[in-house]
């Protein structure tokens, strides 16, 4: 019989094959129970984080909205601000240059006023008097000098002023560029998606950046970029309207000034014109009185000619008597008669050489008297048209320069021949 062949190694005893099958069936009830609860957990998980993303990826783009919004709206304001402040510079701008225009043209105004008293310092004798012309002038000038310290002082400023508009404009321009940019930054954020092809993972990127500043920080520097802006404007508005003020004033005490200045030449010149018809009169007078005193003192003299040749002849009668003979020689009515005539034409004489005498001296007063009225005259014809001089430059000061044509009255014209024949009077 042939022999059986038995496999070497350990064997196993029916319950101990049992006993593996049942533990085999019981770890494999045990895994599945196990994978079953990590499965469900893991859905849970899944479920649970799917959610928290999308919540949390929900929130951010709503931050991220929001954010934009409020930028934006900062951005709005600074917009507005800025157009406001651009505003603003421009009208100062515009003030300050109406205000150097302003202090420019007082040059015109002080130039005249100097000129004029220039030529009243041409006045001769009696007539360089301080009179009211040229107190008004003076005070003309002082009122010009201080016109043009207190234009030029809003100005300056003006000037000033703008430096600060501009300075908060720049600052308002830099937040302004800042938040257009992280407004752009933001909307790139927000538009990014787990399609978009340039995501990937980032060095650090919970990192707090160099620099960062809090949300209330952020918003407190904007509102003081604001307000201050705000408040330069409005300062920069009261210093326009002072500034239109003190041109409109200035304008006004200037005028006043020149009424003044020119009604106290018209009232000068019309004295002068006066005092100038006057003694145009008197010397006409003088003249007359002279061609009479002159006609008298011929008189005067011729008969003082003829009472000596009267006594010539009274004196060659007594002398001719004395040669009677004898007792004709005596005093009889005719030489009592003779002796009379030449007591009476002596005293004759002499009362006409006195009146003569008299009356040369007179004449001679007179002459000094006409040397004085012709000087005057001149004097004052000088002074008249000095003073037509002084009104016609400030007509400079009422018409523009294209249409101002220095005009000569008619009084100047007459003073002008007057002058010329007094010259040629005195020369002849």
């Amino acid at each position: 019989m042939a022999a059986l062949s038995v496999k070497p190694g350990q064997r196993f005893t029916v319950p101990e094959w049992h006993t593996d099958v049942q533990l085999t069936s019981a770890d494999a009830e045990r895994q599945r129970s196990a994978s079953h609860q990590v499965r469900q957990e893991a859905r849970a998980l899944r479920n649970e984080t799917n959610n928290q993303t999308k919540w949390d990826e929900h929130d951010n783009q709503t931050r991220l909205a929001e954010r934009i919004s409020s930028v934006n709206r900062w951005k709005e304001t600074l917009d507005k601000c800025l157009a406001d402040i651009d505003a603003e510079i421009d009208a100062l701008a515009k003030v300050k240059e109406a205000a150097e225009c302003a202090l420019q043209a007082k040059n015109l105004p002080l130039d005249v006023s100097i000129e004029c008293l220039m030529l009243r310092e041409g006045r001769c004798s009696i007539d360089v008097v301080r009179d009211p012309v040229e107190e008004e002038l003076h005070k003309e000038v002082k009122v010009i000098d201080k016109v043009k310290r207190e234009l030029q002082q809003r100005v300056n400023e003006a000037f000033e002023q703008l430096c600060l508009l501009q300075e908060a404009r720049q600052q308002l321009s830099c937040d302004h560029r800042c938040k257009t940019e992280a407004l752009e930054v933001d909307r790139v954020c927000l538009s990014l998606n787990v399609n978009s092809p340039n995501i990937s993972f980032k060095v650090n990127p919970t990192r707090v950046p160099d620099g960062s500043t809090a949300l209330a920080e952020w918003e407190q520097k904007s509102r003081c970029n604001k307000e201050h802006a705000e408040a330069e404007i409005k300062t920069s508005t009261k210093l326009r309207e002072a500034a239109v003020l003190a041109i409109a004033q200035t304008n006004n005490e200037l005028e006043a000034q020149r009424v003044a200045t020119e009604f106290a030449l018209r009232k000068r010149i019309r004295d002068l014109e006066r005092a100038y018809d006057e003694l145009k009169w008197q010397e006409q007078n003088t003249l007359e009185e002279i061609a009479e005193m002159e006609e008298d003192i011929r008189c005067l003299d011729e008969d003082l000619r003829r009472k000596i040749q009267d006594l010539k002849v009274a004196h060659t009668r007594l002398e001719t008597r004395t040669y009677r003979p004898n007792m004709e020689l005596c005093r009889d009515q005719v030489q009592h008669g003779l002796t009379d005539e030449v007591h009476q034409l002596e005293g004759t004489i002499r009362a006409l050489k006195r009146k003569l005498a008299e009356s040369q001296d007179a004449l001679d007063t007179l002459y000094r008297q006409l040397h004085r009225i012709r000087a005057s005259v001149d004097c004052k014809a000088s002074s008249l048209v000095l003073d037509n001089k002084c009104l016609d430059s400030r007509r400079k000061l009422v018409l523009p320069d294209e249409k101002f044509v220095p005009e000569l009255d008619t009084f100047h014209r007459s003073t002008s021949r007057a002058l010329s024949s007094l010259k040629s009077g005195q020369l002849a």
